[in-house]
């Protein structure tokens, strides 16, 4: 595991008081250079901007010590709500790679465009993407479906232009890291294109790129056998996030918002939400660890429910259950487990 290099300058520090998102400090002498995400070059390494942790981690294990990364979403700050200063987003047009996942922070896209990046990676043209929770709390594949999608019965989602801002595609679900395989097909997209960006260094990041694929096999393999007997297939969570993992592993999602973590349930969804915990005897609530807790604990009183956490996995903090994507990956999976009655 590569110990993150994220390089500050110190115009980004000097505009903390506008509320702009700042790059993290590395090291005196990045700061000095006033790289930012350029911080790289000079010293022969790749210089590569990641749009938010899942975009990092592959950066940062694929390209090993042949790339100098930083990141545009500070760790503790939601992704979907990430706005960009003038400077922070000037400074992508100096990197040398720009790897972000399309569809899920809207400021970061027109940024990205702007910049005109040779080497610009968008992480939704790795992998297949589709469509799951479009409107809020219906799950992929939901056995409930007939009764969730009657829009005259449970009411209209009035959230349903916040809930399209963060989506993508074609109100396609940008989540993909959350599910090993897909998140493995990005990585050797990545890997493919590192080779490309840097030609010198293309064996090092083949071989980066095989040790990181086989370390998510290896986390697919586990959720697959952890979760193939449980006594419920049911989990609710905060928004939804987890329509690829659930669908990889035949679980079925319910969220109380939908794709986006701040919209407000309607009071017709929370008391669906009890019918659902009632029939598919659920017994967890699941909240994020970047979101505030406050709906998931109400919904999970309410219907007289347990509370814990599954990480969307959107950034790394000290209260993340892991020092990096496998270790929280492994701390869900555990947590599912428990929660869905695994046998």
């Amino acid at each position: 595991m590569n110990v993150r290099r994220l390089i500050p300058t110190a115009a980004l520090a000097g505009s903390a008081a506008l509320g702009l998102v700042a790059l993290s400090a590395c090291s005196p002498s990045d700061a000095a250079d006033g790289g930012g995400g350029a911080g790289g070059k000079g010293d022969g390494r790749l210089a590569v901007i990641a749009s938010f942790y899942p975009m990092q981690y592959l950066a940062e294990e694929i390209g090993g010590t042949h790339v100098d990364v930083s990141t545009l979403t500070k760790p503790g700050v939601e992704p979907h709500d990430l706005e960009l200063g003038t400077r922070q987003a000037a400074q992508l047009g100096e990197a040398d790679y720009i790897l972000y996942l399309k569809g899920l922070q809207p400021a970061v896209d027109e940024a990205v465009t702007a910049a005109g990046v040779k080497n610009t990676v968008d992480a939704a043209t790795l992998t297949t993407l589709e469509k799951h929770g479009s409107e809020v709390g219906h799950s992929h594949g939901d056995e409930h479906a007939g009764e969730e999608h009657s829009g005259e019965e449970h009411g209209e989602d009035e959230h349903a232009e916040e809930e399209h801002a963060h989506e993508g595609e074609a109100g396609t679900d940008p989540h993909i890291w959350l599910d090993p395989v897909k998140y493995a097909e990005v990585a050797k997209g990545v890997g493919a294109s590192l080779e490309k960006a840097d030609p010198d260094n293309a064996d090092a990041y083949r071989k980066n790129t095989t040790a990181l694929v086989e370390r998510l096999t290896t986390l697919d393999t586990a959720f697959e056998k952890g979760l193939a007997d449980t006594s419920t297939k049911t989990f609710i969570t905060t928004h939804s996030a987890f329509g690829y993992l659930a669908e990889r592993y035949g679980l079925k999602q319910e969220s109380i918002s939908g794709l986006s973590p701040e919209s407000e349930p309607s009071p017709a969804r929370i008391k669906e939400l009890r019918s659902v915990a009632t029939q598919d005897k659920v017994g967890t609530v699941f909240f994020e660890t970047l979101v505030s807790d406050r709906t998931a604990k109400t919904v999970a009183a309410d219907s007289g429910l347990k509370t814990d956490v599954l990480d969307p996995l959107e950034g790394i903090t000290k209260k993340s259950k892991g020092a990096d994507y496998v270790e929280v990956m492994e701390s869900n999976l555990a947590a599912l487990e428990k929660a869905l009655g695994a046998k």
